[in-house]
């Protein structure tokens, strides 16, 4: 938000950015929490390095986008773990750190990785979500309280600035500029 609100050479900016370059893990990704492997959950660096102008992005962080892109690649953007994460499969808005496929597709095609082959079973997915009439739904708030396997620590106050279930106009904007981007 810094570099798109013009703070791009402050040398806060500067040296936050200099911290999500230095912070990737081994495997290309990142984690909040103390961890030798990233996480699909953290895409934010990424979204931080697509905010950056591309005659700013320096060979370390054009090194760390393409680590980080890789990580996602190799996954499809939805595969961690044994089984799916259910909630990487619900829409959500807004996405804060929470993540789900649309949020990766969005990063990964303002990248330019629109034509990687491997993005097409997230891309499948999302076109299957889409209404009848061009839309697609806010399936859940966040937090996404709806999996009882996440644990919140203290009480916790779903935001949503439209109704679960119901078309949304912020997430079908970005759908369909993900579409386009990917020549969908």
């Amino acid at each position: 938000m810094l570099a798109r609100f013009g703070y791009l050479k402050d040398p806060r900016t500067q040296t936050a950015i200099d911290w999500l370059v230095g912070h990737q893990k081994k495997d290309g990704g990142w984690h909040c929490f103390r961890s030798s492997t990233g996480t699909l959950d953290c895409w934010e660096a990424l979204a931080a390095f697509a905010a950056l102008p591309p005659e700013a992005r320096t060979p370390p962080i054009r090194q760390a986008i393409a680590r980080g892109a890789e990580f996602y690649l190799q996954r499809r953007l939805f595969r961690e773990g044994r089984t799916p994460y259910r909630p990487w499969f619900r829409l959500h808005y807004p996405v804060h750190y929470y993540y789900d496929i649309l949020v990766g597709l969005n990063v990964l095609t303002s990248l330019g990785y629109s034509d990687d082959p491997r993005l097409a079973p997230a891309l499948d997915r999302l076109e299957a979500m889409r209404n009848r009439d061009g839309t697609w739904n806010m399936d859940a708030l966040h937090p996404d309280s709806e999996d009882p396997a996440y644990q919140f620590r203290g009480p916790f106050y779903p935001l949503g600035l439209e109704v679960p279930g119901r078309p949304s106009r912020w997430i079908t904007a970005t759908a369909l500029t993900v579409l386009k981007r990917a020549g969908r």
